[in-house]
């Protein structure tokens, strides 16, 4: 049984699978348009990652690291920049739609490539609900700008709505003032009392996020090339925006803001492990696009890294404004950046901001919902789901039925579904996507009989004595969390938390000795241990829900997919 678990899939297949097209039933060889260049692929890669992150989560960030935040944005950068390299080498073997899936069908077999397909579901699903949600707030407080009132009840989520009533409810029995509550919990309170109802059930719903999931949908099913113009233009829109915003705001800087620099120390950084890195969450999503590239082999590469780094200047920048133009203390809001141009009273400017925020987090919503119907696609190509989740649209080809189902996955959870529940589920679900991808490089085969070489390589470092100079390093850092791991005192509740950590030395001691005996690449290492050391900082809530979505995936793999898998033995056909 363990042989076909871990079956894997030839590169050569993989590659003439996708030049065929493998589309549907039919057997329609349809192909999908191969339009982009570099410059699309750069764009692409700044519209997922320059968007709510930038807007929205950093605030929150700078909240609990202060001025600091800026180092964890260099440290996740880092992280993401091994991982990077790791889809880059990828990319450049294996120029095909699919991501990280299809890159762990070649390197580690076919029950880890399902997972870590399942996993990319789950991670653009909830990432695009949390995108839509985000966009709906910042498109309702632009048309509050604007003197354009939409009910509560029409752009709030139920579950928001039902906890807003019950504590303002407290409050109020406690001799609260509701006006002395925030705009969030006063707009959560005012949807439940206002909302119509059938029998005792509200009907409370966040239609602008269901408006703008069509929206996106629609242009995405109509043609790459469509969202790539479309992309374009968004994100140079909101380039200037950013670039402006860095230096107006350089100009009120007070200094004085950015001491202490770590206020609450390296726990209070780190606690904005979850909000940072969702902001860098887009940039894997630029590998989906592989058989829409003129040249993937040069420029999925390229597109990846220079996004990566122009995103992350962007983001140091933006933080370092931010903390030095307010107190870190008062950041704690969801719009950060048009904030602190109101605080320093730059009202004009702030309403700007608040425009350029709709977009922004458009063009995440149209990168992660472009690459989500190709992650269903690639997996139908290898028997994995049903083979109508390939079919491609004769006229406009793309991956017509999967993009139809990615919207409407996408659009009805985000009418009902909380922004807070889902940030954390998205990071550690990319995270876990990263982890197998710089472990599957070390996986990758030699080159095959007839396989063209790549155009891109990450460079080879022995890792044979640097991975242990840098283990020694590590405990002698992390020595406090290491014996902090067998103190029970504080009970199961804050025990818990630290159980993903056990997880960590345990890799951890496993790459140090692979990297001796085996003399493993240094970059993937480095970006294996980082990112799962990443995932650890989540919480045991978020594996405990992590580790619940890929059972679930699990059962439909072993009840379907594995059956009906294409590298199944003949032996057992039905």
């Amino acid at each position: 049984m363990s042989s076909y678990l871990f079956r894997k899939k030839n590169i050569n297949t993989i590659l003439m699978d996708a030049e065929s097209g493998l589309s549907d039933a039919h057997g329609n060889s349809a192909s999908l348009k191969k339009v982009l260049g570099v410059r699309d692929l750069t764009f692409m890669g700044i519209a997922a990652v320059v968007g709510a992150g930038i807007f929205s989560t950093i605030g929150n960030a700078s909240f609990n690291g202060g001025p600091g935040v800026s180092i964890l944005f260099v440290l996740t950068a880092v992280c993401c920049g091994f991982s990077a390299l790791c889809y880059a080498e990828f990319a450049s073997r294996i120029p095909v739609s699919g991501s990280a899936y299809t890159y762990a069908y070649a390197s580690f077999g076919e029950l880890i490539a399902w997972i870590i397909g399942w996993d990319l579901l789950m991670e653009y699903a909830i990432g695009n609900i949390a995108v839509a949600i985000s966009w709906s707030q910042y498109f309702v407080n632009l048309l509050e700008g604007l003197h354009i009132h939409i009910p509560a009840f029409l752009t709030t989520d139920y579950l928001s709505a039902s906890r807003g009533f019950k504590e303002v409810s407290t409050a109020l029995a406690h001799g609260s003032g509701l006006s002395g509550m925030s705009r969030a919990m006063q707009n959560s309170y005012q949807a439940w009392l206002q909302a119509p109802k059938i029998g005792s059930f509200r009907l409370i719903a966040d239609i602008p996020a269901l408006a703008i999931v069509f929206l996106i949908t629609w242009l995405v099913y109509v043609g790459i090339r469509e969202t790539r113009r479309a992309t374009n233009a968004m994100v140079i829109f909101k380039l200037i925006v950013v670039v402006a915003v860095i230096a107006v705001g350089f100009f009120y800087v007070a200094p004085a803001n950015w001491s202490p620099f770590l206020p609450n120390g390296y726990g209070g950084m780190m606690q904005g492990v979850s909000a940072v890195f969702f902001a860098y969450i887009g940039f894997d999503a630029i590998s989906t696009t592989a058989e829409e590239c003129k040249n993937p082999q040069r420029d999925l590469p390229r597109g990846m890294i220079y996004s990566l780094i122009i995103c992350t200047v962007l983001y140091i920048l933006v933080a370092l404004v931010l903390t030095g133009m307010v107190s870190y203390k008062e950041l704690q809001v969801g719009d950060p950046l048009a904030f602190v141009f109101k605080r320093v009273g730059l009202n004009e400017i702030s309403y700007i901001i608040s425009f350029s925020a709709v977009i922004a987090t458009a063009s995440v919503l149209l990168v992660f919902q472009m690459g989500q119907p190709r992650i269903w696609m690639s997996m139908s190509r290898d028997g994995l789901l049903p083979k109508v989740f390939s079919r491609i649209h004769p006229k406009y080809k793309t991956p017509s039925f999967s993009t139809i189902v990615t919207g409407f996955f996408v659009a009805i959870p985000a009418l009902f579904l909380n922004l807070t529940e889902v940030t954390d589920l998205t990071s550690i679900g990319t995270l876990f996507a990263f982890v197998l991808v710089c472990g599957g490089v070390l996986l990758l085969p030699k080159l095959g009989e007839g396989e063209q070489k790549p155009k891109f390589k990450i460079p080879y470092i022995s890792s044979r004595f640097i991975a242990p100079l840098l283990f020694v390093m590590g405990m002698i850092f992390f020595w406090k969390n290491f014996l902090g791991l067998f103190d029970l005192s504080a009970g199961w509740s804050v025990f818990r938390d630290k159980l993903p950590f056990f997880l960590f030395v345990i890799l951890a001691i496993g790459l140090t000795i692979a990297s001796v005996i085996k003399k493993l690449s240094l970059i993937p290492v480095l970006g294996l241990a980082s990112c799962f050391y990443l995932m650890t900082e989540l919480g045991y809530t978020n594996w405990l829900r992590f580790i619940i979505w890929l059972i679930i995936g699990l059962i439909i793999y072993f009840l379907y997919s594995r059956h009906h898998s294409k590298l199944r033995p003949v032996s057992n056909e039905k």
